[in-house]
């Protein structure tokens, strides 16, 4: 019972797993844009009453695992998010002005799933799956990455294809 929160009539624990990408999946939220994204998001998702349990900013898509008050729809929850985060970064970074000339930072739609749908497990591998692309990414080899880390380079092949499928 320690984990659930509770309102006056209500005691609940709604975690959803979200992913979003960028329009026209361009390569945008590395670096500054990526850091300021995030810091965006939990500053929205605070405002709201939500929890951010696990989450990444990978270059042209955002995965989250997040906690949303029962007063609150899914479908809202992101609306405040992507509206939000969309709005200030296009305000603060003139790349992404003259790129996204129409407004518009995300592409319509989302993908979510139910945390009985995506455990723990799926954070932490989408986690490690992070910390290896920007490892590879400063110079480091994947494969040297891999070994590091403790998993095989075909196991981080299969983990990237099925995220990869769930943020299509």
């Amino acid at each position: 019972m320690e984990s659930y929160k509770s309102g006056s009539h209500t005691v609940w624990e709604c975690k959803y797993h979200l992913v979003w990408t960028t329009k026209y999946r361009y390569q945008v939220l590395g670096g500054d844009v990526g850091l300021r994204c995030w810091e965006l998001l939990r500053e929205i998702a605070r405002s709201k009453e939500m929890v951010i349990y696990a989450g990444s900013i990978n270059r042209d898509h955002v995965h989250m695992l997040i906690g949303i008050p029962p007063n609150l729809s899914v479908s809202k929850a992101v609306q405040y998010l992507k509206g939000k985060s969309s709005h200030r970064l296009l305000t603060e970074y003139k790349l992404l002005r003259k790129r996204y000339w129409g407004q518009h930072l995300w592409a319509r739609g989302y993908w979510v799933a139910t945390s009985g749908n995506v455990t723990d497990e799926v954070a932490q591998r989408q986690q490690l799956v992070t910390w290896i692309d920007e490892a590879a990414s400063a110079g480091a080899r994947k494969r040297k990455a891999c070994k590091e880390a403790g998993i095989s380079l075909r196991t981080l092949q299969r983990w990237c294809y099925m995220l990869t499928m769930a943020a299509r």
